[in-house]
């Protein structure tokens, strides 16, 4: 979800994190040296997919190993990040009867996948959107994500923790907070921000703590994860990738999509979640823009004659950090082949941050669709919006003991007509679609646009709230068209990732450009677990 009412570029305060008890996600310390936590002694945890596989077929390596080594580090190194929020009980059983079928056919064979805690699946596991109201919710049946990644031979390892409610609960964002779940930390510095709801899922792919896990974004929850772990994130055109089974936020932003540690294992994972859902009629339009083999797009010189814009007036300028950083792409891009168009300003762009329309869309849609879900989700919870507030209250103790459910109270009090939410949507889809990033890639003749993700990770700070200095995810977020992000730099240890945009349909585009940029550039490097005392 998003923030209700709330600018995205000036929201929330700098400050020290608080870690009183264990449930807040204190820094625990690991069963291991202090000095290198991330330790890996098989030399797996920073393996991708095409690698892992083919020491499966050597027969140097099963499923079942493969899962126990990440059941290991998530024992050794989550007290560390709280970025898993359950294990699944049944993850080894699931790896036996991979290894039992034997088809290294299947594109994820064996593969070991995290899901973030909005996903539904039938097994022993909760779906719980990380608030204690849904605490023992077991969906009946598995989300279509969730069934498609086990068709593939994906083992399902468990859920990530998130910002509750997909940080829709509070106007004042905690990112990576839950009350089930405790607060996601960063691994490259542990004081710091894992950036936006699926940070438990960027948190755990950046430690090595599955092969690749599974995000969702209404507005920058995976690109500003992805950013701020050193992974690449990405956010599909809505209706790309079904949503039947996924909690809701704002579905005509809600994207559900991959993060990894590489581009091609991004590519991998995208190829298996796509397809007609019949639980998510907006994937009709999928139809005809889907590919199952999205590596086929994936050119280690796909740089060379691309178009690539920068709009530079909206987001450039909030961080110099970044701004350095994604100079640095730019000039590598350039020396790729790419033909940089600059500048290339998205038209409106700065209005598109702060719309009116937008936070009409927000609170229509998010009223309607949570209420929907929890009136018919399983089990002995609250079943509407109005209840849940009130649950919350009378657990204020562990619910709102740091973020307040403003955003819920604001969208539960907030009631427009459904005239006045149809011609919000459009005006959020003319001003970011045909005249916002269509109307740019059209006038320069761009494959794509290029602009800093988002800037280094703040401090988590748990009593105002963690800062938030400017980001590029809200054009694609409100036209609901694909955006990338891609590892691109560090200040002070701190990543800062690249986000390549583009129209709709337009992923194998963008994920050929993120790939050629990853090669050229080569900036991802494992975490390191730095305590709270080193660094800015």
């Amino acid at each position: 979800m998003n923030r209700i009412n709330a600018p995205r570029r000036a929201v929330l305060a700098l400050g020290t994190a608080a870690a009183a008890a264990p449930w807040l996600g204190g820094t625990r310390s690991p069963a291991r040296a202090a000095d290198d936590p991330g330790a890996d002694d098989k030399g797996l945890a920073e393996l991708g997919i095409t690698e892992l596989r083919r020491r499966m077929a050597q027969g140097r390596l099963d499923a079942e190993q493969l899962t126990r080594h990440y059941l290991d580090r998530v024992e050794r190194l989550d007290p560390l990040l709280h970025a898993v929020i359950e294990v699944n009980p049944d993850a080894l059983r699931e790896a036996r009867r991979v290894d039992a079928e034997g088809d290294p056919r299947k594109p994820l064979h064996g593969m070991p996948i995290l899901l973030k805690d909005l996903v539904e699946t039938a097994d022993r596991m909760h779906t719980t959107a990380g608030s204690l109201a849904l605490e023992g919710l077991r969906p009946a049946a598995d989300a279509t994500v969730a069934a498609r990644l086990r068709a593939a031979g994906a083992v399902v390892l468990g859920k990530t923790n998130l910002s509750e409610w997909a940080g829709g609960m509070s106007l004042t964002h905690h990112a990576g907070w839950s009350a089930r779940g405790g607060q996601t930390r960063n691994p490259y510095k542990l004081d710091r921000s894992p950036n936006e709801s699926s940070s438990g899922t960027a948190a755990a792919a950046a430690a090595g703590l599955c092969v690749a896990g599974i995000g969702t974004e209404t507005n920058g929850s995976i690109i500003d994860p992805a950013s701020a772990n050193c992974v690449v994130g990405v956010k599909p055109t809505v209706g790309l990738v079904g949503r039947g089974g996924v909690i809701p936020g704002v579905p005509s932003q809600d994207s559900v999509g991959p993060i990894a540690r590489t581009v091609r294992d991004a590519a991998i994972l995208l190829g298996t979640l796509v397809g007609v859902d019949g639980r998510d009629p907006a994937t009709r339009a999928s139809r005809g823009h889907f590919f199952r083999d999205y590596t086929r797009f994936l050119d280690a010189d796909g740089l060379r004659g691309a178009r690539i814009g920068v709009p530079r007036t909206a987001y450039f300028g909030y961080s110099h950090h970044a701004d350095e950083i994604a100079e640095r792409a730019i000039a590598t891009l350039r020396k790729a082949g790419a033909t940089i168009v600059d500048p290339a300003d998205i038209p409106g762009a700065e209005r598109l941050e702060d719309l009116p329309s937008s936070m009409v869309v927000q609170a229509y849609e998010i009223k309607r669709a949570l209420n929907a879900y929890l009136a018919g989700a399983p089990g002995d919870h609250p079943r509407s919006l109005a209840e849940l507030i009130a649950f919350n209250r009378a657990h204020a103790d562990r619910e709102l003991r740091y973020v307040q459910q403003d955003g819920l109270e604001t969208v539960h009090r907030l009631d427009f007509t459904e005239r006045e939410y149809r011609k919000a949507l459009a005006t959020n889809h003319r001003l970011s679609r045909a005249e916002g990033i269509d109307a740019v890639l059209r006038r320069f003749r761009l494959d794509a646009l290029v602009m800093p993700t988002t800037g280094p990770p703040a401090k988590i700070d748990l009593i105002r709230g963690d800062s938030y200095g400017g980001g590029s995810s809200t054009p694609a977020a409100l036209a609901g068209y694909p955006a990338v992000s891609v590892p691109a730099g560090f200040a002070s240890g701190l990543p800062v990732g690249l986000t390549f945009m583009g129209t709709a349909w337009s992923e194998p585009v963008l994920l050929r450009l993120a790939h050629a940029y990853e090669q050229a550039s080569r900036v991802r490097r494992p975490p390191t677990y730095r305590p709270a005392d080193v660094g800015f």
